[in-house]
């Protein structure tokens, strides 16, 4: 039960954290989205097909990236460090909060994450680019995997929390669920970008997400 309560808790995260993949990926399926219908992508079933391989291949990095935490936290948790999983527990906790406070537009120290993984995302975003002029369906599910690694202080977070699980299958399921709570607003801004835009980007619903994961921060701390 308390592992079916965290993968909840990881899609909750998820959902109110998609107001802040509109602001990180608006532009990014804005311009996709004008690729999809230079090629001729008219038919609504054809349009929803593409994004859905976009989509699925932005979660399937995601997992990934989950499954690799988790083994790294049971690395740790097998090491001879005095309360590994408190440490580990605590640290999520601690990123919840921030990330709360990154979502509110209270406090911005996640971007400091976000730029060292820029240095990854140096290299894999030449090879997105290539890909984007000529969609295809293939391309898309490739353009999705590769946009998975995109810098994000919402997605490193949830990294963080999926080290905590100290195991690789439930990190895996912990980022999959993150990543499915996304998609909602996500599939919705792809659908039908500029109206939604503008509604999600408001600062009221931007606060009242962020303190809400905050909230929830709290409580995995005061759970330690």
């Amino acid at each position: 039960m308390l592992v079916d309560a965290t993968i909840f808790s990881a899609f909750l995260v998820g959902l109110l954290g998609g107001v802040h993949c509109v602001g990180m990926c608006g532009g990014i399926v804005g311009a996709l989205g004008m690729q999809l219908s230079n090629r001729g992508y008219a038919d609504g079933r054809q349009t929803q097909v593409a994004w859905l391989l976009y989509h699925g291949g932005r979660l399937s990095s995601y997992t990934l990236a989950g499954v690799l935490a988790g083994g790294l936290g049971d690395l740790f948790l097998r090491s001879e460090i005095a309360y590994a999983q408190h440490v580990l527990l605590v640290l999520a906790g601690l990123m919840m909060i921030a990330l709360g406070l990154y979502l509110a537009g209270w406090w911005f120290g996640l971007e400091v994450i976000e730029r060292g993984g820029g240095l990854l995302w140096k290299r894999i975003q030449p090879v997105a680019a290539r890909l984007t002029p000529a969609l295809t369906p293939l391309r898309m599910l490739l353009v999705g995997i590769l946009w998975g690694w995109l810098p994000c202080g919402l997605v490193y977070s949830v990294l963080i929390w999926s080290l905590s699980t100290g195991d690789m299958l439930e990190g895996g399921l912990l980022m999959l669920a993150f990543g499915l709570g996304t998609l909602p607003l996500m599939l919705t801004i792809s659908l039908s970008a500029t109206h939604w835009f503008r509604r999600l980007q408001q600062p009221a619903v931007r606060k009242v997400a962020g303190v809400l994961v905050m909230i929830y921060g709290i409580y995995m701390l005061t759970s330690v």
